[in-house]
C-alpha cells in the first residue's frame, strides 16, 4: 500500500488533481483505492461521483457529533477514537467498485479539529482492507501536517499557483513535515491549472524539489465541476487528464 498526500493553497486545483490521479490509477488497473477527503470544503466526493447523503453515509465529524453530543456518549474510559472507529467503517465508509471513500467533514465543535483528525488517523492506521493506494486530499492550509492525520506517506504532491505565497508554501510544508516527523519518501511540486507554462523553468530553478509539470487548463473539467459531474467520466483525450497522466509517469505511477 502506498499513501499519496496532495497539498496546496486554496484554488490551486489540488482536489481536481486527486480526482484525476484516481482516474489514472483506475484506468491503469491499480485498484482498489482508498480516497480520503480531509478538506472541510468536501469537494472530492462530488468530483469522483459520490453522494454520501444519498448513499446513507456520514462524515467522520458528523459521526462524532452524533455519538458524543446528540447521543450523549462519554469520552471517559475507552479513547473516543477507538469508540468511533467501528462507526466510521460501518456508517462513514462508501464502498465502490474501484475505490472506497472517507470524508473528514466540517468542524464538530467550534474552533477544534483535534478529535476528527485523531479519529481519521486512527482509522487510517487500522485499515482492515488491502488498498494499492491511499489518496488524501488535504485542507488548503498546513493543519493536517501539524496534526499528523497520517504519519507515514510515500509521496507528497504540492500543487502551486503563480504567486510568491505558493512558492513559500512549498518550503513551509516541507519544513513542517520534517518537524512533526512525518515519514515521507518524496516531495514533488506540480503547477496548478492557473500556473503558466512560461513559469515552469523558473519553478524548476527556484524550488529545490522536483517540478513535475503543470495541470493543463481544460474547459471540460470546468464544465464537469460546474454541472456536478464526476471527473472520472472525462474522456481519455481530456487535456487535464493527459497532463496528470504525464505527471504521474514522471513520478513513477504509470502503466500506459
Amino acid at each position: 500500500m502506498k499513501t499519496i498526500v496532495t497539498i496546496g493553497r486554496g484554488g490551486t486545483g489540488k482536489t481536481s488533481f486527486v480526482a484525476l490521479m484516481a482516474k489514472h490509477l483506475i484506468e491503469a488497473g491499480d485498484t482498489p483505492l482508498l480516497l480520503v477527503d480531509a478538506d472541510p470544503d468536501q469537494n472530492l466526493a462530488e468530483m469522483v461521483g459520490v453522494d454520501l447523503k444519498q448513499e446513507g453515509k456520514k462524515t467522520i465529524s458528523e459521526l462524532l457529533v452524533e455519538t458524543f453530543l446528540e447521543q450523549g456518549g462519554t469520552t471517559v474510559g475507552i479513547a473516543p477514537t477507538e469508540r468511533i472507529e467501528n462507526k466510521i467503517w460501518t456508517y462513514g465508509m462508501y464502498e465502490g467498485n474501484f475505490f472506497d471513500f472517507l470524508a473528514l467533514g466540517t468542524k464538530w465543535v467550534e474552533g477544534c479539529y483535534c478529535m476528527p483528525n485523531a479519529a481519521l488517523k486512527g482509522a487510517l492506521e487500522s485499515l482492515t482492507k488491502t488498498y494499492k493506494y491511499v489518496l488524501i486530499d488535504s485542507p488548503a492550509g498546513l493543519e493536517h501536517l501539524n496534526r499528523r492525520i497520517t504519519s507515514k506517506v510515500d509521496d507528497i504532491f504540492d500543487v502551486i499557483d503563480p504567486s510568491k505565497k505558493s512558492f513559500d508554501h512549498v518550503e513551509r510544508a516541507y519544513r513542517i513535515a520534517q518537524e512533526v516527523k512525518i515519514d515521507f519518501k518524496t516531495f514533488y511540486v506540480v503547477g496548478g491549472f492557473r500556473f503558466p507554462t512560461s513559469l515552469e523553468e523558473q519553478a524548476k530553478k527556484a524550488l529545490r524539489f522536483e517540478f513535475l509539470g503543470k495541470i493543463a487548463h481544460d474547459k471540460m473539467v470546468e464544465e464537469h465541476v460546474l454541472a456536478g459531474k464526476s471527473l472520472l467520466d472525462l474522456p481519455l483525450d481530456s487535456p487535464a487528464y493527459a497532463s496528470v497522466r504525464e505527471i504521474m509517469r514522471k513520478a513513477g505511477y504509470v502503466r500506459l
